[in-house]
């Protein structure tokens, strides 16, 4: 190795050391653009309707609990109702999405039959169509149905996920063996019960996604419930507060309430978020052990 050809891999270490802090630095000031938000509606939420309104500073209040106490109080806790409603969607429509994903991509991933890669690009257009697009058309249909104005408005066109079935036809396709199926089969056993006792727990962390994708676009879904839904009595969370915040501009007072609910609404997928963890750590170790 000539001298030159030493000096210059001798400098390209250094050279990476240098620049290595440059992502470091973007993905602080990321996370820093999206944490200054939220940290401003936990110490708002703390502050009484004078103190909001008065300074805008960072500082704790005083108001929390009163704050909390007035929310729940309003018309008769329905807050907590409309929490209740956005949990039972995003809950049941979750479990049945990840279900109704487990199956489609399932049979795409692992079975070959007729226009099969046909149904997986419709399927690859799904994603690709915005959901504010479907709303009025689901309207529409549950409305012709006699549906408009129900749970069921809110639950049916959530059960099907375009992305979650892609997500675990390319999951199944990488994480069960067709070898672990041939052999299943080989043995007797019945195709719902190779998908059921084999495929299911091998695509577990697939399917602990789609449910934590979905619980989250459910959850969050603002305009579906704003066509669908007339009765305030099954409003979802993110409905109910923008009709308190639409009250707040007779009633400043009502401001401080729909920023405690808008924190107290964080709370829950919080909680879900580091529970799912836990279960794809778990996932994670098993797969690990089993090699």
């Amino acid at each position: 190795m000539t001298p030159l050809t030493l000096t210059a891999t001798t400098e390209r270490p250094s050279r990476a050391k240098r620049t290595a802090w440059i992502p470091t630095l973007v993905l602080a000031l990321g996370a820093l653009y999206c944490l200054i938000p939220v940290a401003w509606v936990v110490m708002a939420s703390t502050k009484d309707r004078s103190e909001l309104f008065s300074t805008f500073t960072m500082s704790p209040g005083s108001g929390f609990m009163d704050n909390v106490s007035q929310l729940s109080s309003y018309r008769d806790g329905i807050y907590w109702q409309w929490m209740g409603n956005s949990a039972f969607y995003a809950g049941a429509g979750a479990l049945l999405s990840a279900a109704v994903s487990a199956a489609g991509g399932y049979a795409l991933g692992r079975f070959a039959f007729r226009g099969r890669e046909f149904v997986f690009k419709l399927i690859l257009a799904g994603v690709l169509v915005p959901g504010i697009v479907l709303a009025v058309p689901q309207y529409l249909l549950m409305s012709k149905m006699g549906l408009a104005d129900s749970y069921w408005s809110m639950l049916l066109p959530s059960i099907l996920s375009p992305y979650g079935v892609y997500l675990v036809r390319i999951y199944a396709s990488a994480a069960v063996p067709a070898e672990l199926l041939e052999a299943a089969r080989m043995d007797g056993a019945s195709e719902w019960r190779i998908f059921s006792r084999i495929a299911v727990p091998m695509m577990m962390p697939g399917l602990v996604t789609v449910f934590l994708f979905q619980f989250v676009g459910i959850w969050n879904n603002f305009l579906l419930p704003y066509v669908m839904l007339a009765d305030d009595t099954k409003f979802p969370i993110t409905l109910g507060l923008y009709t308190l915040m639409a009250q707040g501009a007779s009633q400043p007072a009502l401001y401080t309430l729909v920023i405690t609910g808008c924190l107290l609404a964080v709370v829950p997928l919080i909680a879900l978020f580091l529970v799912i963890q836990r279960f794809w750590s778990l996932d994670l170790l098993s797969g690990s052990v089993k090699a």
